[in-house]
């Protein structure tokens, strides 16, 4: 067991399919002696060389056709975007393209889109979206947002290890202030699985992604007020874990879906209706959602602060739905 970083799970996991599978390669922007923009890929290229960690010009939409293309050639491309927000200008290739080819002639399409998101960086409205809505809405997509080390490392080497295509957000807070004992041989966690992080009986907080910190800094306030959360982490959003969503909220009945995306046609609209449909009887209020509101992310630490969802915010959402 080692302690490691969320950002250096990642790199491990990254590393290690490299060392299993000579047809996973890295292909991005400033990937080889740069080392990435966060330094996922740092010493990559020494190791691997050139013809493995492929730096690319400026063209996210370059970036994934080539690494689809390749794909459909017996390798397994592990793309990068160096900040979530411009996978818009690949967004085509992605939604189009790659997450249609099973369907349309049965061609796997096996590539990793990763995508560092996400706020509290103080990056402003181009550089900490959290996208990951749009790609929810797509079949033949995996969408995934690990929160801890440990999920990280499994859930890359099991989204390189698929054939189908996976995007993979990186929440971008995560990268150094997570740290994690994690085994040191080879581990996977599977795609589709959601886990619970903290057992509770009161209420149930379905979240993923840095929100799962968040959710755990309200439940220790609320568990010395004897109100007891239970703490769902998605960890994948496409497919959805519907069956571990449904019974927590069975057992609690009561439900608070929390992201850090913005409100309207967000994924905890989508979770909200199922639970809605298919555990109404269960419930003992309705379903509270909290997320950021309807607007870009400022730039602005002050503005960003008020706009993020935190403790406090949560606090609040769960003392209402407690006494509800």
């Amino acid at each position: 067991m080692a302690t490691v970083t969320y950002l250096e799970a990642i790199r491990q996991g990254i590393w290690e399919e490299m060392e299993r599978d000579k047809n996973v390669f890295c292909i991005g922007e400033d990937l080889g002696v740069y080392g990435g923009a966060f330094k996922v890929t740092a010493g990559m290229l020494d190791h691997f060389g050139e013809k493995r960690i492929v730096d690319t010009p400026i063209s996210e939409s370059a970036i994934v056709g080539a690494a689809i293309g390749a794909s459909f050639m017996g390798l397994r491309p592990v793309a990068e975007m160096q900040f979530s927000d411009f996978i818009s200008c690949a967004f085509d290739q992605i939604v189009n393209f790659a997450a249609k080819t099973r369907y349309r002639w049965n061609a796997p399409a096996p590539i990793v889109v990763r995508a560092p998101s996400g706020g509290g960086i103080h990056g402003g409205p181009y550089h900490s979206q959290n996208p990951e809505a749009w790609f929810v809405h797509t079949p033949g997509l995996k969408v995934v947002e690990p929160s801890t080390a440990y999920d990280a490392k499994g859930l890359i080497k099991s989204a390189i290890r698929d054939n189908d295509p996976v995007i993979f957000f990186e929440h971008k807070a995560l990268y150094r202030r997570v740290k994690e004992e994690i085994p040191d041989g080879d581990y996977t966690v599977p795609l589709g699985k959601a886990r619970v992080d903290r057992v509770g009986r009161h209420m149930s907080v379905i979240t993923y992604g840095a929100m799962v910190y968040v959710a755990r800094e309200a439940a220790e306030v609320l568990s010395r007020e004897g109100i007891e959360m239970e703490i769902v982490d998605l960890r994948t959003l496409l497919p959805i874990d519907e069956e571990t969503i449904l019974e927590s909220v069975k057992k609690t009945s009561k439900a608070l879906v929390l992201h850090e995306a913005t409100y309207t046609g967000g994924i905890g609209g989508e979770i909200a209706a199922r639970i809605t449909e298919k555990a109404f009887e269960y419930l003992d209020g309705p379903v509270v959602r909290l997320t950021a509101p309807d607007a870009p992310v400022p730039f602005s630490p002050p503005l960003e602060e008020a706009f993020l969802p935190n403790k406090e915010k949560l606090l609040e959402k769960a003392r209402w739905l407690a006494a509800y």
